[in-house]
């Protein structure tokens, strides 16, 4: 679901259109820029399904921290306290939304692999609507999230104030250009994951 997180942050530019893009980027991929740095030091870690055959979603990853419903939420909600120091609280409010809306994406496309708490405390059922397990309907799920997001990034920066000394044309030029490498990267991101690559 990597493209589908960046495609969702993207989108909500439309929002916030204060908000810099990199912050909702970086935002909707919070969770995993964490649990990276917990797999380094061997807290956290992903395994596929069959290792023989490497497939689109067809891993199961052991995120009982970043990716818990309660370890979510609170990563949430420091990131929108940070974000609301800097760009005011109801963009803080934003930001801890997009944070948190990693959590629901991966709720409904991986299989049974997600902890309410913390370290998988009480060991609880684990949560996952294993949409990944039908990879077309999951991949278009992605799709039309990176194009939604792509879309409403291009409406909401084609609506914003034209920088002094830059024509409007020129304008809409910049934005059309940044919204079509938006896409393309986020369109090959999706593609290699579909591919395995």
């Amino acid at each position: 679901m990597n493209a589908g997180h960046y495609g969702l942050a993207a989108g909500v530019k439309a929002w916030a259109p204060r908000l810099p893009l990199w912050a909702l980027l970086l935002s909707g991929y919070l969770l995993d820029v964490i649990f990276i740095v917990l797999f380094a030091l061997g807290i956290e870690s992903f395994a596929p399904i069959d290792p023989a055959n490497p497939s689109y979603g067809a891993v199961l990853i052991h995120a009982y921290y970043t990716h818990s419903l309660v370890g979510a939420l609170l990563i949430a909600a420091g990131a929108g306290w940070l974000a609301g120091r800097r760009w005011g609280q109801r963009n803080g409010l934003v930001i801890a939304a997009v944070v948190f809306s990693h959590w629901i994406l991966d709720l409904i496309v991986h299989r049974p692999d997600l902890p309410l708490l913390p370290g998988n405390l009480g060991n609880l059922p684990l949560l996952g609507l294993g949409l990944w397990q039908i990879p077309v309907a999951s991949a278009l799920l992605e799709l039309a999230l990176v194009l939604g997001g792509a879309y409403l990034y291009f409406r909401s920066a084609t609506r914003l104030p034209v920088p002094s000394g830059e024509s409007p044309a020129g304008h809409r030029r910049r934005v059309l250009t940044a919204s079509i490498v938006i896409t393309v990267l986020m369109v090959l991101i999706l593609v290699s994951d579909v591919l395995g690559l």
